[in-house]
């Protein structure tokens, strides 16, 4: 039987109808889906400058299924995790960027830093420092070793703090001289702790070697000297320290003072005392010359001098404690009732936080910020 070529010639022009229909058709649903996603994503930057977050996040959601192969959205997408908490999902987000073939090093990187992220705003220290440390010799290494430094503050591992500190040191990221002599000090606070006065000793010669104008160290150097019975060494730690920060020794006014009484050495003391009365008075620099005075008289006088200078509640209270009035009853209710109201004003204040507290701390325990306790209490500032 003969083949009849009419059908051919019919159903060639059938076939690409056919084709030129269905192609059409992808097109047009490709172009729809193309309308939608960036609709999408700017109805999510909408919601996000109107600070809707959940609104922005399902509109990125759905930006993301309509065009799954955009790191930029789930970029977008990971951070509003992040930031309103949801760290499980901030994770995903990442994780699923990591695991893409097709991934450039530049924003493999940047996904690794945004996990590492993920997990230091969970808490998750041990996983965030794992992350961090594959960080190292990209772009974002100096922001991995400060999260590092963070962590290891926060776990209190000295050692690899000082260790980071170093590192971002010698790249030139900054001074951490003042830190490192920090951590030098917690070291030898461990090292006396545990009776080891030797390995303390040469911690602290290294911390104010290292940073001189960090008066923490020459304090721990005079308390340490002061341990093995050398006053006079121990006193001159702290002449150094009146030498290198002069605004730190009414920290150590009271310390300085029974220093010199056991080392002979009071006329010396007064004079520095005195001096750094002159440039700003200090409550405790004033107790201290009080301290020192070689009678209750001349100690009285000096918390008048105190007056003239500044109005101080503190030192009223320690005024009237040496003063005898008619009522002998009304005289000790008088002092109860000054040394309650000036109680909050003997509290250290920090100058990054406002957490207040009687003691003063070289690390706020509300902030974690270094130095940022004046020597001055409440009432001076």
């Amino acid at each position: 039987m003969d083949f009849d070529f009419t059908w051919l010639l019919w159903g060639l022009p059938l076939a690409f109808a056919a084709g030129w229909a269905a192609s059409r058709f992808d097109l047009r649903q490709l172009r729809m889906e193309s309308r939608q996603a960036p609709k999408a994503y700017f109805r999510g930057l909408n919601h996000l400058l109107n600070e809707q977050q959940d609104q922005a996040i399902d509109a990125f959601i759905e930006a993301v299924q309509g065009d799954p192969d955009t790191a930029e959205l789930h970029f977008a997408l990971g951070n509003l995790f992040r930031r309103r908490g949801d760290y499980d999902r901030a994770v995903r987000v990442h994780e699923h960027l990591l695991s893409r073939a097709d991934l450039s090093n530049k924003d493999r990187d940047r996904a690794q830093h945004a996990l590492a992220l993920d997990f230091l705003k969970a808490g998750l220290l041990d996983r965030a420092e794992a992350a961090l440390n594959k960080l190292q010799g990209s772009a974002f290494e100096g922001e991995a070793l400060l999260a590092l430094l963070g962590i290891y503050e926060r776990s209190r591992d000295w050692a690899r703090a000082r260790e980071i500190a170093e590192r971002l040191e010698t790249a030139e990221q900054g001074s951490f001289a003042p830190r490192l002599a920090h951590y030098l000090c917690e070291q030898a606070d461990i090292a006396q702790r545990a009776g080891d006065a030797a390995s303390a000793l040469t911690l602290l010669n290294e911390a104010v070697q290292r940073a001189p104008q960090l008066a923490r160290g020459w304090m721990a150097l005079s308390a340490l000297r002061a341990q093995t019975g050398d006053a006079s060494v121990a006193f001159d730690a702290l002449v150094q320290l009146n030498r290198h920060a002069p605004q730190y020794l009414p920290l150590a006014a009271q310390q300085f003072a029974e220093l010199a009484r056991q080392s002979g050495r009071e006329a010396e003391a007064v004079a520095l005392l005195q001096a750094s009365h002159d440039r700003a008075a200090s409550v405790d620099v004033t107790e201290a010359l009080a301290s020192l005075s070689p009678d209750p008289q001349a100690a009285r006088a000096r918390y008048l001098n105190h007056l003239e200078r500044e109005p101080s509640l503190v030192i009223t209270s320690q005024w009237l404690a040496g003063e005898t009035m008619s009522d002998a009853s009304a005289q000790a209710s008088v002092k109860r009732a000054l040394e309650q109201a000036s109680g909050p004003l003997k509290r250290y204040r920090c100058a990054a936080c406002g957490f207040e507290a009687r003691q003063h701390f070289w690390q706020c325990p509300g902030c974690q910020a270094w130095d940022s306790y004046p020597a001055r209490r409440v009432e001076e500032l």
